[in-house]
């Protein structure tokens, strides 16, 4: 009986916004980038936050999402807090700025910059 493999679903799912925002920050990169790299470093009142940075070499563990504009790579140890999250690229007259809807995240503090899982 042959196996059938089934394709394993995003861990992170972008909107069309963040595609365009990953592709605008890729044309703009340093020369030796080879991505942008989403992780969830320990800060703020919450805990934990969300980062993204220009990355110029990917780690091991690293989960890689190819973008239509460039590679999107979320930190090994960071993927477990996103799975199943959205990724948005929003701007307004006021700010502009990847926003996140998290269903791992149980509480976030009062300016939004820090959340729980």
């Amino acid at each position: 009986m042959a196996t059938t493999l089934r394709s394993r679903p995003a861990a992170l799912n972008l909107t069309p916004s963040a595609h365009a925002r990953i592709a605008d920050l890729m044309r703009r990169a340093p020369a030796d980038a080879v991505g942008v790299k989403l992780s969830t470093p320990r800060r703020g009142c919450s805990g934990l936050a969300y980062s993204v940075d220009y990355v110029t070499a990917a780690q091991p563990l690293d989960e890689r999402i190819e973008t239509p504009g460039g590679t999107l790579f979320v930190d090994g140890g960071s993927i477990l807090y996103l799975i199943g999250s959205t990724m948005d690229w929003v701007e307004d007259d006021f700010t502009a700025g990847f926003v996140f809807n998290n269903p791992n995240a149980k509480g976030a503090c009062g300016c939004g910059e820090s959340f729980t899982v």
